[in-house]
């Protein structure tokens, strides 16, 4: 049971994992580009660089794609650049197919299907080992650290503090560090973020004379003033949390050499010798040993003898010129900007939505709309809709109001003459190419919401129809996952042929009614399940997707339907249930079937619902 969820989730976060691990990786190596750019600079430059690529790890870019879609759409300029932004998509969001169906490709025919299913749980049981030995790990370096802190004393007086206090009026620290002498044989370090504490070895003193004192001192100034602890802790989680990605970890190495790098070049433009500086670092080295987390901040971190060399070197680290400067600023606007223009290109291309959140739509969308009533006697029912393009054919009406207004359920709409639920339409409605075209590059769910505003637009100009808006305390079904389990197959993206014939359309989605209590889906999400259930005349309240299945599913359905609640949808309909294949009365309940055949329950409750009132309606006017 715990496999399958853990499954489950795993292939629903896979995508969005795999594209942020690559969309992070290519900023990492970006960076590691604009170091070796900089590598005569000063090592601050470098430094922050690389900790903005360890940061990158922990904020997905989908954040400021979210923010760009909020921004206002000019449709004229979006359309003029949509092959950038789909470019930009598709390198930047490499991962979008089903996880199931890439797990099949790479694994061996000869699999288990079973273990091809629980691969997925094996993955996310082996990060999660992994995390726990890293956390395990530091935890014990940690313990070992802080034992030592309490069990130094606190230094109130010598040489030491005398020398750290000027210092600190010299730098103008805003707050004195606390010095407490340690018996143990690490060496000098600042402990702790929010209050650091310099942990000064016994006994050193006594082998430095006072220039070497102050240099290690003004070191570690330095390290509190850069707050390194807090940068060093940020990527410890960092590499926790992505230890299997040898990268990270390669980071941190270059965080900790640059950091070192950076507070040596500090200690030297106060003043200090270099000889006498690094003599104080390598006596230090004689008597201590190096503190075992990058959160502690020492003295003889990061490569000794690379940093000897660039201490005694006559050369001085340049500072950044002005066109450098400029590189850096339009590289951090370039990876803030690329995300935003993302949010953009998925944001809606109209103003559409704008004019629905009045009464109803003022204008109408569609180029071409026609609507002519059925003919009498004709029982096939279909609704079809495409980007930019609207079908009917013996709809009622009732029935087309449901869709335009996304109602779920008969309960979730009031109001209108009776007439409504008998009258039906054949309606054809088209929209310009080039609108067509952009909608075409939306999603399913903004492609489905577009279409639906556009037939709220073509109510309100052809049947006068104006709604209201209310909430209401109603009955509803949570779709929950059953004891056993869900049942469900993840949809499987289909390949090309191997003689080189075009493969099926990706990502193709379909429901199809195969008669009454009979339904087939191919490459539906579970909301689009509990949609469907909703429009169930035995159910007869609106059913609430609390599964938390992620992800696309093909499934069959199969049940007895309620001849009473069948025979409650109208005369027509029972015409053409008469007309189809005889019911099987031994066949399961829509509850028995959704556990037996999906792995899904439902469960009554109750809870508020948007409604929709029809206020007034009219007759369709002549095309």
């Amino acid at each position: 049971m715990i496999l399958k969820y853990l499954s489950a989730m795993c292939m629903a976060i896979a995508p969005a994992l795999g594209n942020h691990l690559w969309q992070s990786t290519l900023f990492a190596i970006t960076v590691g580009l604009l170091t070796l750019i900089l590598r005569k600079n000063q090592a601050r430059a470098r430094y922050w660089l690389w900790l903005a690529a360890s940061v990158k790890f922990l904020i997905p870019f989908s954040v400021l794609v979210g923010m760009g879609s909020h921004l206002p759409w000019s449709y004229g300029s979006a359309r003029a650049q949509a092959g950038v932004y789909a470019a930009i998509d598709e390198v930047s969001r490499p991962f979008t197919q089903p996880t199931i169906s890439v797990i099949a490709r790479v694994t061996p025919s000869t699999a288990s299907p079973n273990l091809i299913r629980v691969l997925p749980a094996l993955l996310a049981a082996t990060w999660l080992g992994g995390f726990l030995v890293v956390l395990l790990v530091w935890y014990v370096r940690w313990r070992q650290i802080s034992a030592a802190v309490r069990q130094a004393l606190p230094l109130r007086e010598g040489r030491e503090v005398v020398a750290l206090r000027r210092l600190e009026r010299v730098g103008e620290m805003p707050k004195r560090i606390e010095v407490r002498l340690s018996r143990a044989a690490l060496e000098p370090g600042i402990f702790g973020i929010i209050r650091p504490v310099l942990l000064w070895p016994e006994g050193i003193s006594g082998r430095l004379e006072d220039a070497h004192l102050e240099a290690i001192l003004a070191h570690e100034l330095w390290h509190v003033r850069r707050r390194d602890n807090l940068a060093a802790a940020v990527h410890m989680v960092v590499e926790a949390i992505f230890w299997f990605h040898p990268l990270v970890w390669w980071m941190g190495a270059r965080l900790l050499e640059e950091r070192e790098r950076a507070c040596d070049e500090e200690v030297l433009e106060m003043g200090s010798e270099r000889q006498v500086y690094a003599e104080s670092i390598l006596k230090t080295c004689e008597f201590c040993v190096e503190a075992p987390l990058a959160c502690v901040s020492g003295v003889t971190g990061a490569d000794l003898k690379r940093r000897i060399v660039r201490i005694m070197s006559e050369r001085v680290a340049e500072r950044l010129g002005f066109g450098k400067r400029l590189l850096l600023l339009t590289i951090c606007s370039t990876a803030v900007a690329v995300p935003v223009v993302l949010g953009l290109a998925n944001s809606p291309p109209r103003l559409l939505a704008q004019l629905q959140e009045a009464d109803g739509p003022a204008v109408q969308p569609f180029e071409v709309a026609t609507i002519k009533p059925s003919r009498p006697g004709d029982n096939m029912v279909q609704l079809f809709m495409s980007p930019g393009k609207f079908t009917t054919k013996g709809e009622t009406l009732k029935g087309i109001i449901k869709f335009a207004y996304d109602i779920k359920s008969d309960n979730q709409l009031s109001g209108g003459p009776s007439w409504i639920n008998s009258e039906k339409y054949d309606i054809e409605a088209k929209e310009e190419a080039s609108v067509a075209a952009k909608l075409q590059k939306l999603p399913f769910e903004e492609q489905a919401r577009q279409v639906r505003l556009m037939v709220q637009a073509l109510l309100a100009d052809r049947f006068n129809l104006k709604v209201s808006h209310q909430t209401k305390d109603l009955p509803v079904y949570a779709l929950v996952v059953a004891k056993s389990g869900p049942k469900l197959i993840q949809t499987e993206v289909p390949q090309p042929a191997s003689d080189g014939a075009s493969a099926p359309k990706k990502g193709f989605r379909g429901i199809r009614m195969m008669g009454p209590g009979q339904l087939s889906a191919t490459n539906i999400n579970i909301d689009l399940l509990a949609d469907l259930l909703s429009g169930q005349p035995e159910l007869g309240r609106l059913v609430i997707d609390q599964t938390g299945l992620k992800g696309n599913y093909d499934w069959t359905l199969k049940w007895t339907p309620d001849q009473t609640a069948q025979m409650s949808k109208g005369a027509d309909d029972a015409h053409a249930t008469a007309d189809a294949p005889p019911l099987d009365s031994s066949g399961p309940s829509i509850f028995t079937a959704l556990e037996e055949q999906l792995g899904l329950k439902l469960e009554a409750k109750k809870g508020p619902v948007e409604t929709l009132v029809i206020e007034s309606i009219e007759k369709a006017s002549e095309n």
